[in-house]
Order: structure tokens, then C-alpha cells, then sequence
């Protein structure tokens, strides 16, 4: 009765999320040429906004956040541990504005990935690594310079909840290049929205933000395992707390 409970409300959960993607992405593609970066930015995440909330009622996906004031005023380069959607899409509504790295292959995706386009990522081929980080570097640090954020999930894909980190340096060299600091989210997602399957599970999401780590007198092999570090006793201290 329980899996039959839970399949029931995934089904409703991703009946209007389809749909919602449709028509907000269409709208989205009309009103843009209309808007500025920032204005058609905020526009988008009403969206966001909703994805979050549909599925805290359909399906009991809640979160609790800590850290919210470390939050800074200016750009920063965000890494973030990558287990589910469903960080991809919270984690855009907490800065004013937020360019994402992400695999080239989603702006083709109809809707949602021409929407996608419109928040600027910086979206690379992963079949050509070198040539990858040239473009995060590089159109990363102009991002910056205008204060975009930048998100990189340094794993590179989504991992299952509970399995080691992994991380690439992009974001750290991204971060020493441009002379900004680095802001580091963990979060338990895979719990409750794990990747690349069906049903949501009800629960609390806990996310965590650290205070910025500084990229001034840094290389990025320390920077790294510094953000790994502390990504990983959050995730630790997440575990324990059942």
C-alpha cells in the first residue's frame, strides 16, 4: 500500500511538472527578448520556486537550510556535492543571479532546456576535457566580473547518496583565476529525490552552506580539498542525524 501511496503521488508530482515546464518554458522564450538578464533571471525562478514547493506537497519533500547569512552580496564561485534535480533547481532561487556549468547536451532538451539557455550557463563538451576547462575558466571568470555567480558540481555527474566525493579542481581554478571565494553547499538530496529514478520519498532535505573560502594565496589542489572536506563532514554529520 505504501509503494502503491508513493508511485501515486510521483505520478501527480511529474504530471504538472511536465506540464508546467511546457508552458513555463514557452512563455519564458516569448517574454526574454522583452527582458534584461536580471528581470527575465527573476522571472525563471518563479518557476523554480514552484518546482520546489509542487513537490513538498505532493510528495512530503521538505528541506531545512543552515548558513543562509553566509550567503555574500557579490559573485562567488558556489560548489555544490551533485545527487539529485532537485539542488539544481533549488539552489538557483537563493542567489540574485546564478550561472550553472552543466553538460552541453541538456540546452537541447525541448522546453526546459531552451529555458535553461536563457540563464546563460556555461554549458561544455565533456568529451574534450581540456578545451572544457579553458571555457569554465575563461567564460566563468566573465560571469564573475558582471557578479553572476557560478555553480559547479565538481563531481561532474549526479553520485548516489552515501558514495565518497570525488572532485575535479574546475571550481577552485575557476575561483583562483578570478580572485573570488569559493561557497561551499552540501545538502542530502539523493534521500528523498534520488537520480534517475521514479519515486520521490518523503523527508527533510538538509542543506548547509559554509562561510567563503578564500581563493587569495591558494592553489587549487588545497582549495579543492578544502571544499571537499567540508562538504564531506556535512554530509557526515547529515548521516548521523538519521
Amino acid at each position: 500500500m505504501r509503494a502503491m501511496l508513493l508511485f501515486l503521488r510521483s505520478l501527480l508530482f511529474y504530471a504538472v511538472y511536465g506540464v508546467s515546464v511546457v508552458a513555463w518554458g514557452a512563455f519564458m522564450l516569448l517574454a526574454a527578448p522583452m527582458l534584461d538578464y536580471p528581470a527575465r533571471y527573476r522571472l525563471l525562478m518563479v518557476w523554480n520556486r514552484f518546482a520546489i514547493r509542487w513537490v513538498a506537497i505532493t510528495c512530503g519533500v521538505r528541506y531545512r537550510i543552515e548558513g543562509m547569512a553566509n550567503l555574500p552580496s557579490h559573485g562567488c564561485v558556489v560548489v555544490a556535492n551533485h545527487q539529485s534535480s532537485w539542488e539544481t533547481i533549488f539552489l538557483a532561487t537563493l542567489f540574485p543571479q546564478l550561472c550553472i556549468l552543466l553538460k552541453r547536451e541538456l540546452l537541447r532538451i525541448p522546453f526546459f532546456g531552451w529555458a535553461l539557455g536563457l540563464l546563460r550557463p556555461i554549458a561544455i563538451d565533456r568529451s574534450n576535457p581540456r578545451a572544457a576547462l579553458k571555457q569554465v575558466v575563461e567564460e566563468g571568470a566573465e560571469r564573475l566580473a558582471s557578479d553572476c555567480s557560478v555553480l559547479i558540481f565538481p563531481e561532474g555527474t549526479r553520485v548516489d547518496a552515501g558514495e565518497p566525493l570525488r572532485f575535479s579542481r574546475s571550481a577552485a581554478q575557476l575561483a583562483v583565476r578570478a580572485g573570488v571565494g569559493i561557497v561551499c553547499v552540501a545538502h542530502d538530496a539523493g534521500k528523498c529525490w534520488p537520480a534517475r529514478r521514479f519515486l520521490k520519498i518523503p523527508g527533510e532535505i538538509n542543506v548547509a552552506i559554509s562561510t567563503p573560502m578564500a581563493s587569495t594565496g591558494s592553489d587549487a589542489g588545497s582549495l579543492t580539498r578544502q571544499a571537499q572536506g567540508w562538504i564531506q563532514q556535512q554530509l557526515d554529520d547529515f548521516a548521523t542525524r538519521g
